[in-house]
């Protein structure tokens, strides 16, 4: 079966146990696809490259939120009520 592969640069899960870090750094920062039998198993992901991921996530997350508020009755706020 056929299965795309997301990220430039892929390894067997052999080079992984044999030198994880190396293998990490192979991305240059970014993703490695992991493969057992040519197929992608998982994709190792550098701490920075996740946490740039999360933070996208959440600032996707937070304007869904803002857009969905669109329209919604807004009701004045006095600086003394907070």
């Amino acid at each position: 079966m056929a299965s795309t592969i997301l990220a430039e640069t892929s390894a067997s899960i052999s080079e992984l146990k044999r030198n994880p870090m190396g293998t990490v750094a192979a991305g240059d920062g970014f993703p490695v696809a992991i493969l057992n039998h040519n197929e992608p198993a998982f994709y190792c992901v550098p701490a920075p490259a996740f946490e740039a991921l999360m933070n996208r996530l959440e600032d996707l997350e937070l304007n869904r939120i803002a857009d969905s508020r669109t329209g919604e009755t807004v009701f004045p706020v006095e600086i003394d009520d907070l």
